[in-house]
């Protein structure tokens, strides 16, 4: 698969997941990794890192388990707005090359 093209997937995914619920990072991406098992761990963590950068998620310690503290992750108002666009975006790009695909 295109890299640029599965990266805004993932982003898109990753949005979706947390926004049903906060999570621990390593939880979200044990369970994103069902659907993109080639990602390295390393660029979920980034992709976590930018966005909350970028103040579409927010990012507070969690449970100790023994070691340093575990960082999770909440969708902020921003980021459901982010989200909303972003699937919006995705719909009409699948229409569109669904439309090409069928002879369209």
């Amino acid at each position: 698969m295109d890299t640029q093209l599965k990266r805004g997937a993932l982003e898109l995914c990753l949005l979706s997941d947390v926004a049903r619920q906060e999570q621990y990072g390593y939880d979200i991406i044990r369970r994103l990794r069902q659907s993109f098992p080639d990602v390295e761990e390393s660029s979920f963590y980034a992709i976590l890192r930018r966005l909350h950068r970028e103040g579409t998620l927010e990012q507070f310690p969690g449970e100790i388990s023994g070691g340093p503290p575990r960082k999770y992750y909440r969708v902020t108002p921003q980021g459901l707005h982010k989200l909303k666009e972003q699937t919006a975006n995705w719909r009409t790009l699948a229409a569109i090359v669904e439309r090409y695909l069928e002879g369209g």
